[in-house]
This record gives C-alpha cells, structure tokens and sequence, in this order.
C-alpha cells in the first residue's frame, strides 16, 4: 500500500499575505513536519493559480480579492514549504479543485494500491474540493485529512468542512 500527501495551496497570499489568517500561519510548522514525515516521491502538491483577469472572473466577482496571481510573491509556495517539496509534482490549478490531480491519481490508483491524505489551505474551500473530486474519483480508495493541518476562512467554516468531508466517508 502506497500512502501519498497532498499538500494543498500553502502559497503566501494563503497565509500571511492577501487572504493569510492567524490560523493558516499556526499551521505552517505541523504542515512541515507532516511533509518530513512521508518520502519525497510520495509529496504531491498544489497552487491555486490565477491570471492578471482574475477579478473579471466568476471566482474574482464573488471573491474580490486579488490572490495567487502567477509570477507574483503571493502565489509562490511559502520558502520553508518548498523546500521540502523538492521533487514533488506541483499542480498549478485555476479553481478549487484539480481535475488534472484527480485523473492522475485515479490513474495510479489502477495500476497500484494507494490511500492519500490531504492536508494544507484552505479547508472549507480548495481542500474541501480536492477531498470530494478525489472521493468521486476513487471512491473506494482510503482518503485522510489531517485536521491539524488545515486551517479554513474561519475556524467555523473550518469545522463546518470537516463535517462535510465526514459526511462523505473521508477520514478526519
């Protein structure tokens, strides 16, 4: 059985810069040592990725904060982070949820046994859709958050999607 991480959008802009919470940086440190924790070949992440058009988008007129736009120092994955992502295959994704990951995972799936924990920003958002496309995916693959991990827009909405995510048998 193969055991993979996914780290998900632990770039600037989500934890201390444009939407960066008090929360999303009390995570940093467990999220390190998470990543250390697994072989690097193991290590998938993602980057929420959005254009200079971001507010003519549909994600930019309900969410009208500038964030993650490529090339910026906000959409770079947190230096100390990154550099224990050396290796990993990074996911660039323009919405919440990455179909290109899922497909890909759902491929390996076929092929090997694999279970996935998922952990990083944002809970009641990016991870929350991560989670569920990968359940849809491979629902009879075993999916994890780390709890301790994550950290959402708020703690409520933190724990509102970790109850969304129970509801869906991924393990909390």
């Amino acid at each position: 059985m193969r055991k993979l991480l996914i780290v998900i959008d632990m770039q600037n802009d989500f934890i201390d810069a444009a939407l960066g919470t008090a929360e999303a940086v009390s995570i940093v440190e467990p999220v390190k040592e998470k990543i250390r924790s697994y072989p690097a070949g193991d290590v998938i992440a993602t980057m929420d990725t959005h254009q200079e058009n971001y507010m003519e988008t549909q994600e930019g007129r309900y969410l009208p904060v500038p964030h993650c736009i490529r090339g910026t120092d906000g959409w770079k994955i947190r230096k100390d982070i990154e550099e224990l992502l050396a290796g990993a295959k990074i996911y660039e994704k323009p919405t919440f949820g990455s179909m290109e990951m899922a497909q890909d995972l759902q491929a390996l799936s076929r092929k090997e046994e694999i279970e996935i924990e998922i952990i990083g920003l944002c809970t009641d958002i990016c991870v929350v859709s991560n989670a569920l496309l990968l359940k849809a995916a491979m629902p009879e693959v075993k999916i994890s958050v780390d709890a301790s991990c994550c950290a959402g827009v708020t703690p409520e909405k933190h724990q509102a999607a970790l109850e969304t995510m129970r509801s869906c048998q991924i393990q909390i």
